[in-house]
């Protein structure tokens, strides 16, 4: 397995975010979509943690963690958008009968399946054979039809498309592709969210560091930030496993482009060969470097982050892995003007939503890990 950095050619920081992007995603969308999630019982801003401990092992002035080891029931940041895609289509349904669906790694599918508990309607989930029996049971418990067909996740994504329109079933996915927009900005416009949050609570990046998957949680970060602060945004990192890195192909193509390999990774909600189209719309100018990590890169972070205390999955703490990876790499520091007065956010996207993985993983269930923090 190898590590890759590589610096986006097409990237243009003097670049407005304009018309075409706001059509995708903007500040005001996300507002209308932080009103209703803010109303949601349970809702509250998830911690940024400032792990100081590390920013001087890497010779940083700081870095924040976005922990959403804490949101809602789904331990997941997937909630913000699939749950609020699913509010949104209950209520433009009228009381009509609806049934949602969805392929996923897991969160994706958990959110989903959470918004339509919440709705009172009915969804069906698709899962591939690489998603673990704990994750289709925590799909399960929110109420919904798991059903495992495929074997990677762009698979299960054209499984539950072929099924939908059989059945006038609506789809509610974070990838987009010809003719199918509308709801993934829904999706994207819930993890926009996440920035919204970070620098409500204080942070001021000159790095953000971010996970890839399909596109739709870097898309919709840095989207928020380019909106807000124009040429003045930090530098965004996106990071893949370097099995999955569809987006780095892309960049490297200069167009859209799927992930060669097996798909294979730990990091299972980023075991995405194929990218979304209006993602690749904001990350291609948008987005300052793409990145390919090992495995063991995220699982050494997931044990460094349990000895602060903080329960970070697989996929959870990819952004935080890739800039470690980068901190003890003067070549990739330099090319990403990393030193001594820089800030760094990473999104740590989930916590142990998969408990069995994660205590196979670091040795400790995510319970006594927070009972260690709470001590």
């Amino acid at each position: 397995m190898t590590t890759e950095l590589f610096i986006n050619p097409r990237f243009e920081r003097d670049r407005v975010y304009g018309a075409k992007e706001k059509a995708i995603l903007s500040v005001a969308a996300g507002e209308e979509a932080r009103a209703a999630i803010s109303q949601w019982p349970g809702y509250a801003p998830t911690p940024l943690r400032s792990l100081e401990e590390l920013a001087k092992e890497t010779g940083v002035a700081a870095i924040h963690y976005k922990d959403e080891d804490a949101r809602f029931v789904t331990k997941s940041f997937k909630a913000m958008g699939g749950a609020y895609a699913v509010e949104r289509l209950a209520r433009e349904a009228k009381g009509q009968a609806l049934t949602v669906t969805c392929a996923t790694d897991g969160n994706h599918g958990r959110a989903v399946a959470w918004g339509a508990q919440r709705a009172g309607i009915k969804a069906v989930i698709f899962i591939h054979e690489g998603v673990s029996e704990g994750r289709a049971e925590a799909i399960r418990s929110f109420g919904a039809e798991v059903r495992r067909e495929g074997k990677h996740y762009d698979d299960s994504v054209r499984r539950a498309a072929e099924v939908a329109a059989q059945n006038g079933w609506q789809i509610v996915s974070d990838t987009s592709w010809p003719g199918y927009q509308d709801v993934p900005k829904l999706v994207m416009q819930g993890y926009a969210l996440l920035a919204a949050e970070s620098l409500d609570q204080g942070t001021a990046p000159t790095h953000v560091f971010v996970q890839g998957g399909v596109g739709g949680l870097a898309a919709g970060v840095l989207s928020w930030f380019w909106e807000k602060q124009g040429a003045q945004r930090p530098k965004t990192i996106v990071v893949e496993p370097d099995r999955a890195a569809c987006l780095l192909a892309s960049a490297k193509a200069g167009a859209l482009k799927n992930a060669d390999g097996d798909l294979e990774t730990i990091m299972a909600g980023l075991a995405c060969g194929e990218a979304s189209a209006i993602a690749w719309d904001i990350l291609e100018h948008g987005a300052d470097a793409f990145m390919a990590i090992p495995d063991d890169a995220a699982a050494d972070t997931m044990r460094k982050l349990a000895l602060y205390g903080i329960v970070g999955g697989e996929s959870g703490v990819a952004g935080l892995a890739g800039f470690r990876v980068v901190a003890n790499d003067p070549a990739m520091r330099s090319a990403l003007g990393i030193d001594a007065s820089s800030r760094i956010l990473a999104i740590g996207t989930e916590g142990d939503t998969d408990p069995v993985v994660y205590r196979e993983i670091v040795g400790s269930t995510g319970e006594d890990i927070r009972k260690k923090r709470a001590a």
